[in-house]
């Protein structure tokens, strides 16, 4: 597998890797207003910046299919996914990995929202509660995430 900063010419494949994992597996743990929430959070024009500010990489199997992407800004880790049929595999694991030592770089401390989906695999490499959080969607429902932290050491 390979980790690589992503281009213009790879919007579309960070979109569709943003988009296919939020359609299939967030509405098994939120309801219809929360997913779409996530899927405008994560818009093209957001994905488009965050590429353009050298923000976001992708993750390619030893077979050259992306699989994964995460976006770092600043200590923060974002639109942290993995394509479903390529979940179990270790790929988000490598690309939590990869964000944290780009952030070690210059912070002390990573910091994340994290989705319901995502709680139980942060809480494994080390992170913990910092906030509870609640967004009233358009439609009535409601999100609901944590933000985490972790402390970060410089790698040598």
């Amino acid at each position: 597998m390979k980790i690589v900063a992503a281009a213009e010419s790879d919007f579309e494949t960070v979109k569709d890797i943003t988009q296919q994992t939020i359609r299939a597996v967030y509405p098994h743990y939120y309801p219809t207003g929360a997913v779409d929430f996530f899927l405008t959070h994560h818009s093209d024009e957001s994905i488009l910046r965050d590429i353009r500010n050298g923000d976001v990489f992708l993750l390619y199997t030893d077979s050259e299919q992306a699989a994964g992407t995460v976006t770092t800004e600043k200590n923060e880790i974002n639109r942290l996914f993995v394509l479903p049929e390529y979940q179990g595999r270790g790929f988000g694991g490598a690309l939590l990995r990869f964000a944290e030592e780009r952030i070690a770089e210059n912070y002390h401390t990573a910091e994340l929202s994290v989705s319901l989906p995502a709680k139980a695999i942060y809480l494994k490499y080390g992170y913990t509660f910092k906030e509870y959080c609640t967004i009233k969607t358009k439609n009535g429902d409601y999100l609901c995430f944590d933000n985490m932290e972790k402390p970060m050491l410089k790698q040598k």
